[in-house]
């Protein structure tokens, strides 16, 4: 059974930001988060400003790329995506929502996440 996209109870992507706090670097941030993906949802195609360092707590992602093979990441790996790279993170497990904690150095004039269509 799908839902209606438009349904208030429908599943969707979730970020919670963490923490947040300059960078021993002048101009940057770093910034950690919690990011959560129900069950046949994607982040959709996204980049950041600068590195994302990332360890995935629960569940199996495939990260998909703009320039590069699929990335297959499963609970207990780490991952590490360069600045401005365009990915997608797709939850591939069968029955949970998968949890990435992810933490980004940016610079702090520019957005945390530039999505794309």
């Amino acid at each position: 059974m799908s839902k209606d996209p438009g349904d208030a109870s429908a599943p969707s992507v979730k970020r919670t930001e963490l923490q947040r706090h300059p960078a021993s670097v002048p101009g940057k941030l770093i910034v950690q988060t919690l990011f959560e993906i129900p069950v046949g949802l994607a982040s959709g195609r996204h980049s950041h400003p600068g590195e994302e360092v990332g360890y995935l707590i629960h569940g199996t992602v495939a990260m998909e790329f703009d320039d590069r093979p699929t990335l297959t990441i499963h609970a207990g790996e780490p991952f590490l995506i360069p600045p401005h790279t365009i990915h997608n993170a797709r939850n591939i497990t069968d029955d949970t929502t998968t949890r990435m904690l992810s933490t980004y150095l940016v610079d702090e004039n520019e957005p945390l996440v530039t999505q794309y269509h």
